[in-house]
């Protein structure tokens, strides 16, 4: 597992898995659309790129791991360790918050003045991946924020919301209100709402919510 890990991580920095280097993959697996890995591996090596060329991506991988890496590794020292742990604690934790403050507060909670828009607790966080709610009479609506680096992250975070499905089922089950992703983009250091009809949902949502028993 810890090879593995060391593997993916640099393949990913040095982008040696890259469309340039491997390939349209997902585009010619289609294209072949294989019965058996052995479809797949022929057509690749014939269409896609020799298998020559994904060894010398091999060998290319292991010296940046080897000596690149090796040598970087080698010039981190325990204060190194001890100031990014610190970096990472306090001073990323506390710019986080106050990103979520600026985009919830600063204006979410602009245009839904009725309603206290109030961080969840850990337990919810843990349970149900919820960052912050409302709550309505004895019910309850979920958000959550999703910073996107101008559109970059945004496979990943539809990915992410397939794997929480299950949890905000779970939240709207046991409090009644829907759940709702609000998507932040940072634009010359002011924090922005993506999805800005989100608001309206909201609104209309604290409406029907009103309404239950």
């Amino acid at each position: 597992m810890a090879k593995e890990w060391i593997l993916n991580s640099a393949m990913n920095r040095f982008q040696l898995n890259f469309k340039r280097n491997v390939g349209a993959t997902s585009e010619s697996i289609r294209k072949c659309s294989p019965t058996n890995i052995a479809e797949w591996e022929e057509y690749y090596f014939s269409n896609v790129r020799p298998k020559e060329h994904i060894v010398e991506l091999g060998k290319k991988l292991y010296i940046k791991i080897t000596e690149v890496i090796v040598a970087e590794v080698e010039e981190i020292t325990e204060q190194d360790c001890i100031n990014y742990m610190l970096e990472m604690v306090i001073n990323r934790t506390y710019q986080g918050y106050v990103t979520e403050i600026k985009t919830i507060y600063g204006q979410l909670q602009q245009e839904i003045i009725d309603y206290k828009i109030e961080p969840a607790s850990d337990e919810w966080d843990r349970l149900y991946n919820v960052d912050f709610f409302i709550h309505v009479n004895n019910h309850y609506i979920g958000i959550q924020i999703k910073p996107v680096n101008k559109g970059i992250q945004l496979p990943e975070i539809f990915k992410e919301q397939k794997i929480q499905l299950k949890s905000h089922q779970k939240f709207k089950e046991k409090f009644g209100g829907e759940f709702f992703y609000i998507f932040s983009i940072s634009d010359s250091g002011k924090k922005t709402i993506v999805n800005p009809e989100v608001i309206t949902e909201i609104r209309e949502e604290i409406k029907r919510v009103k309404l239950l028993a």
